[in-house]
């Protein structure tokens, strides 16, 4: 359904159409536009509901409007098997699905990458330096991120490439987070107010991961770190106040804080996060350094992004 005996373009499929997902298809989507002899692409959907006319569901209209083929298959439920069915017919496989799809996925979806023998994967590796974090850390789901790593890196006949881009912008400043606290006037610093974080938004990681896709020479079997920011938790504190219009209160939560609130609910998302970006360590990398700067690509900034939605 993605190509024709004549057709020799690569097939690309994305798999997830969440915030990432989504902005991954339309870059993706309007670089084939302007270069449509690049690639097809494809998108991995649920399955429509039984007795639904899949025909009349809007988001697939959409999709197919954009000369996006639809793929049907639940990842939660099928099987490697099932999986790699799908993906041997592709070129490129970018995974979009990140934890919330349960552990597990990660190693699945790259299994069946591998026993698709696909050209080239791109796991759900969108965020912090799994390899500098180690195992054992606060998250243990970071633990099957590096059984991935360890899984592609041990075999050569797929092309991997992993893409770092530290936490999503949108996210430093989540409620549920608790980092920015705008209705206390608060900002609250995680291990030390010295500590970096890498950010960037789910649209310009689209744009990005898109970019990295159809760069030449071919990246491959690598990590590539890109970074829409680099901002201390000072400087995150400058923002909020410059951005507010109005002085914060600053309040340091030290590791050893953040290890007893973890301690006292270890199943608690929240404080597994606050504990993993407390390092000094792993979730930074200079900006100067990312892949974005390094090709002239301009990205939003944490200051921008909050001007645009703190209102």
């Amino acid at each position: 359904m993605t190509t024709s005996p004549s057709d020799h373009r690569p097939a690309i499929l994305v798999i997830g159409t969440g915030e990432l997902g989504g902005s991954v298809l339309s870059a993706l989507s309007q670089h084939l536009a302007e270069h449509p002899e690049a690639a097809t692409l494809a998108v991995l959907l649920r399955p429509p509901a039984a007795g639904t006319d899949p025909a009349v569901d809007p988001r697939r209209k959409k999709l197919i409007s954009k000369g996006i083929d639809i793929v049907d298959a639940d990842v939660a439920t099928a099987s490697e098997a099932d999986l790699t069915a799908v993906m041997q017919r592709f070129h490129t496989v970018i995974s979009c699905v990140g934890f919330a799809a349960g552990p597990g996925t990660q190693l699945k979806l790259a299994r069946a990458a591998l026993a698709a023998r696909v050209t080239r994967y791109f796991p759900w590796q969108f965020g912090v330096d799994y390899d500098e974090i180690g195992r054992g850390s606060a998250q243990p789901l970071f633990d099957e991120q590096l059984d991935v790593r360890d899984l592609l890196r041990g075999q050569d006949a797929t092309e991997w490439v992993i893409v770092s881009t530290g936490m999503f912008t949108s996210f430093l400043f989540e409620p549920a987070f608790g980092v920015v606290d705008l209705a206390a006037e608060t900002v609250y610093a995680l291990g030390s107010w010295d500590n970096q974080l890498t950010l960037t938004t789910p649209e310009d990681i689209g744009v990005l991961t898109a970019d990295i896709v159809f760069a030449q020479p071919r990246i491959r079997d690598t990590v590539v770190y890109v970074a829409g920011d680099a901002i201390s938790y000072r400087e995150l504190a400058d923002i909020v106040e410059r951005v507010a219009g109005t002085t914060v209160t600053r309040t340091l939560w030290s590791n050893e804080f953040l290890t007893g609130q973890l301690r006292q609910d270890p199943d608690d998302t929240m404080r597994k996060y606050r504990a993993v970006f407390a390092r000094p360590s792993g979730v930074a990398w200079p900006k100067e350094q990312s892949y974005n700067v390094l090709r002239n690509i301009a990205t939003v900034s944490a200051e921008q992004w909050a001007r645009e939605n703190l209102g």
